[in-house]
């Protein structure tokens, strides 16, 4: 009974009138031809990929899973019809470098379609957005030679990529790797070791799997700084371009998950297979970093999609389901009962994912503007500020979509009470396939330190100095403002709450370093509601002048305006608890010995 539309018209008023997105494409040089029209037109295309091709394989994937036979991995069935019309789209390389064949799209277009096919079919989407995220990390790190040969056949979706950092004694901790490379006299080099945990490590979907991998030379210092990055094709390409002979890289297993059972989770082994060396020798973590990075903005909008899909099933089922009456009046008088949409506390929870689901989206295309504007800006001030924001965010939209999509496709499994726990209306999937993005590519509450800790404790860039600047400006502009003003004054309140709080992380980590990681969580939740009425507030301007100007549809920006004052009545109030935790204090966390846990 699940079926997923991609929510174009939110799309649509975020992109143009949230982020003005058309005026910021035309001020930048490789983006004036992205005009409003073309930015339409691509959204509705990602969206008949996304409804038509990709959702009807969402549920026979899960049932079907994949499947490994002596070291071939097989796909559920209709996956390798929909990713050769995936690729033959041009949806791999949508914002890849042209002179390699990608489309050059900004970073805003591909953020609302990876929400689209991460909310269609997640197991499916994560095979190309892998292929991005290496895509991204060629482009910018590896030599033109490799970057000839490779990029194009990755956009095109000839060839598809991965990522392999972890290794069963090294997750998080990743200066513990065994695997070694070799250096050959004819530049290349031998990689030994096993890597686990790999996404789309074996397949049929392509004729080649390019893997990036993380390794160590013989004489490479330890820890993280003796880390380099190297690209290791499974099949070394011929003379003529195309996957020739194996390169001694083998599929061991695949892994029996909770979720996600059409994306193949793969043992990788390499056993001497010929790599090439990406970025320079010890530098492979900040180069990796670079897909890392992109892969994190993805994995939050698994969250996302995810809680789009499972919104679109529970308001719909709460519209029809009769169950006892409205505590007023009753709302369908001829009837047996009133449909459930009725009561309060069904409405707390659809409007909780809504109101989650909005700011999550204006959220991910406002981070997706400033690394557009760090890529494509020609104002090298403009792209150094940009870049900051995006070192600062970048953990928070992670962590934030991943952790309340799954708490939003909880609610919404709610919803449907026992109907929810059951398997065809497809939410149980959604609550399964959303709890790994909580998991994957940094858990969150590496996520959290990360933000606490380098972002925030220890940095030395002033990152937060630059967002919190830009929210004063803006409240600063709209502070005599009558028609928005019940979105801007919370905001104000927020916002020195969260400065005031960090100002007190700060010194008291200076004392105590296990403060850091005792604020981290609850800190990384504060700052997201602070950014949430950041996105509430810039909706609200945009929905007040939109109903001013005699829009036709009305009804759509006062459902807008509406939902964002249930987020400042029911939502916002939660970051002074979160203050209340954070100043808790570490001691309490710390007093038990380990043996009495």
């Amino acid at each position: 009974m699940a079926t997923y539309k991609a929510p174009i018209k939110d799309m649509r008023f975020i992109l143009h009138e949230v982020m003005g997105a058309e005026a910021l494409f035309a001020s930048m040089p490789g983006t004036e031809e992205v005009t409003a029209d073309l930015m339409d037109a691509i959204l509705e295309s990602a969206a008949t990929m996304a409804e038509e091709v990709l959702a009807p394989l969402n549920r026979s994937g899960d049932e079907e899973g994949c499947r490994f036979d002596n070291g071939c991995v097989e796909t559920p069935k209709g996956f390798i019809k929909a990713y050769r019309a995936f690729a033959d789209g041009g949806w791999i390389g949508l914002s890849g470098d042209v002179e390699h064949g990608g489309q050059g799209m900004p970073k805003m277009l591909a953020v609302l379609f990876e929400e689209m096919i991460m909310g269609a079919n997640s197991s499916f989407a994560l095979y190309p957005i892998l292929s991005a995220g290496a895509s991204l990390a060629i482009a910018r790190h590896a030599t033109p030679e490799l970057q000839k040969v490779y990029l194009p056949k990755l956009y095109s979706g000839e060839w598809s990529g991965t990522m392999c950092l972890t290794e069963s004694h090294a997750g998080t901790d990743l200066g513990i790797i065994k695997s070694r490379a070799e250096p050959q006299p004819d530049g290349s080099y031998l990689i030994s070791g096993s890597k686990i945990f790999i996404t789309g490590g074996q397949h049929d979907l392509t004729r080649n799997i390019i893997h990036l991998v993380l390794a160590k030379l013989p004489e490479s210092p330890p820890g993280p700084k003796g880390i380099s990055l190297f690209l290791v094709p499974r099949n070394l390409p011929n003379d003529q371009g195309e996957a020739g002979e194996p390169n001694n890289v083998s599929c061991g297993n695949i892994e029996h998950k909770m979720g996600i059972k059409a994306s193949a989770t793969c043992v990788i082994n390499f056993d001497g297979a010929r790599g090439y060396l990406v970025g320079e020798i010890n530098k492979g973590l900040s180069c990796m970093f670079t897909m890392m990075n992109y892969e994190r903005l993805s994995i939050g909008l698994q969250g996302l999609g995810l809680s789009e899909s499972s919104y679109q099933v529970a308001a719909a089922y709460a519209r029809d389901r009769l169950q006892g009456r409205a505590s007023n009046a009753p709302a369908n008088p001829k009837g047996m009962a009133d449909p459930i949409i009725v009561h309060p506390d069904v409405r707390r929870m659809l409007l909780t994912v809504r109101a989650d689901i909005e700011a999550g989206r204006a959220l991910a295309l406002y981070v997706a503007s400033q690394l557009d504007l760090a890529h494509f800006h020609e104002d090298e001030a403009v792209r150094a500020r940009a870049a900051k924001l995006v070192a600062l965010l970048t953990p928070v939209a992670k962590a934030a979509f991943s952790d309340r999509g799954f708490e939003d496709c909880v609610l919404a499994q709610q919803v449907l009470g026992g109907h929810g726990y059951v398997r065809e209306w497809g939410l149980e999937q959604n609550v399964r396939d959303a709890r790994i993005a909580q998991i994957y590519e940094g858990t969150n509450g590496i996520q959290s330190l990360d933000l606490a800790g380098r972002k925030v404790v220890r940095d030395s860039d002033g990152l937060l100095d630059v967002l919190a600047e830009e929210i004063e400006e803006f409240i600063l502009e709209r502070s005599a403002d009558r028609q928005v003003e019940e979105f801007v004054a919370p905001l104000r309140e927020a916002l020195e709450v969260l400065l005031d709080t960090t100002g007190w992380l700060k010194e008291v980590s200076a004392l105590d370093p296990n403060e850091i990681g005792a604020a981290s969580v609850p800190y990384l939740r504060l700052m997201t509601l602070i950014l949430y009425s950041y996105m509430w507030a810039r909706m609200a301007v945009a929905a007040v002048a939109a109903l001013q100007n005699g829009s036709e549809d009305a009804g759509f920006y006062d459902a807008k305006l509406k939902t964002g004052r249930f987020f400042l009545a029911r939502v916002l109030p939660g970051y002074k608890s979160l203050v209340a935790e954070v100043r808790g204090g570490s001691a309490v966390l710390m007093a038990l010995a380990a043996d009495q846990f």
